[in-house]
């Protein structure tokens, strides 16, 4: 926890420079390009589809599409670096071109770099860098806003490695540790959002505490991106509920719901299939949290929004 604090910042930013401003935490859009994603495989597949679809998400509210050409569910084996070139590039080219903001969700640097020429906004990596050593360095020199995320091993061994003293205090030194050397590897602080991995060599129970624990990975001083849906947690608190198993494209409600606790404990995107339900879910967390605000701090004067858990 020492070496968390050391690269902590007081206060994590509301704003990325690059990344839409819209006085709320942000819905990004799922797009994946894979045939093998957990709950929508082979959908998009084809790009024409894929951009079609990109498009759609925009057009929901979704203000980043976020563009992923490698599965990561449990299990899941790697693709090589020419199939996800060539899965991504072009649906970010065209996505790019029709003005919407687009992330790269990639592990490899040479992917990255080539989205970011076409036009994307953002390099979401589920290692953190830690996949490709060369990743730092490629964001760095791109300039762009990096997600980090907490990552221990590869999708096919990663559940063997959820194990954890205490999963917060755990994943936020671990995060605070690739904080560290990200930096000293040149990229930017003001760039990077950070993900506590729910669902990467987590289990549900550690899923929930995170979920409820955002506080002290906040303290480290730099956005938080929470990535929930339709994942396995979310099927199990079903199922334990009475609902019986719920397939992962029937999780979207429950979702919401998550999106909803995230944005409210103080997230600075949520990453979803369903935007429209996740756009209402971040727009509820924004009322209750400007509420919360002015019903604690009666004589409180500030423009509607300028609510606790880093909204603007």
């Amino acid at each position: 926890m020492e070496r968390a604090a050391a690269v902590g910042r007081s206060r994590a930013p509301t704003e990325l420079e690059g990344l839409p401003r819209p006085g709320r935490c942000l819905v990004m859009g799922i797009l994946n390009v894979t045939p093998d994603s957990f709950s929508d495989g082979g959908l998009y597949a084809d790009s024409r589809r894929a951009v079609d679809r990109g498009l759609e998400l925009a057009a929901q509210g979704a203000d980043i599409v976020d563009v992923g050409g490698e599965s990561t569910r449990p299990g899941a084996r790697p693709v090589g670096l020419e199939e996800e070139l060539a899965r991504t590039v072009p649906v970010v080219r065209d996505l790019a071109r029709a003005g919407v903001c687009t992330s790269i969700d990639t592990m490899h640097a040479p992917v990255a770099r080539a989205a970011v020429e076409a036009g994307a906004c953002m390099v979401n990596d589920v290692s953190g860098g830690l996949a490709d050593p060369a990743m730092a360095s490629t964001v760095a020199a791109a300039g762009v806003p990096y997600v980090a995320m907490h990552w221990r091993a590869p999708s096919r061994e990663m559940d063997r490695h959820a194990d954890y003293r205490d999963v917060v205090a755990d994943v936020t030194a671990e995060l605070g540790h690739r904080l560290r050397q990200l930096t000293e590897q040149g990229v930017d602080p003001a760039r990077i959002v950070l993900d506590p991995g729910l669902g990467f060599a987590k289990r549900p129970e550690h899923d929930w505490t995170l979920l409820a624990g955002l506080g002290p990975l906040r303290q480290l001083g730099y956005p938080l991106l929470v990535g929930a849906s339709r994942k396995r947690f979310i099927g199990a608190a079903l199922a334990d509920g009475g609902a019986g198993e719920v397939p992962p494209a029937g999780r979207d409600v429950a979702t919401a719901a998550v999106s909803a606790l995230a944005a409210a404990g103080g997230a600075f995107c949520v990453r979803v299939h369903d935007v429209r339900a996740g756009l209402d879910a971040v727009l509820m967390a924004s009322a209750y949290l400007e509420h919360l605000d002015r019903d604690s701090d009666p004589g409180r004067d500030g423009p509607p929004g300028a609510g606790r858990g880093g909204h603007p």
